[in-house]
């Protein structure tokens, strides 16, 4: 795991096409701006695992 520390208004760069800003910083909170390509899913984790649960619940066609 790669581990950065970043001040309010700085950003993370990954690849060329997604940007990640702080955009605010409390005691126990941080706020983040990202900026992706519309075909990249960018989700917090506990909607994530909510989607892969819901999929996993899901009958598949059986083709």
């Amino acid at each position: 795991m790669l581990v950065l520390s970043r001040k309010s208004n700085q950003k993370i760069l990954i690849g060329d096409e997604i940007e990640i800003q702080v955009l605010s910083c409390t005691e126990d909170r941080v706020r983040l701006g990202i900026n992706a390509p519309k075909a990249m899913s960018v989700h917090r984790e506990e909607i994530y695992e909510r989607i892969r649960q819901e999929l996993a619940a899901s009958p598949t066609d059986a083709a």
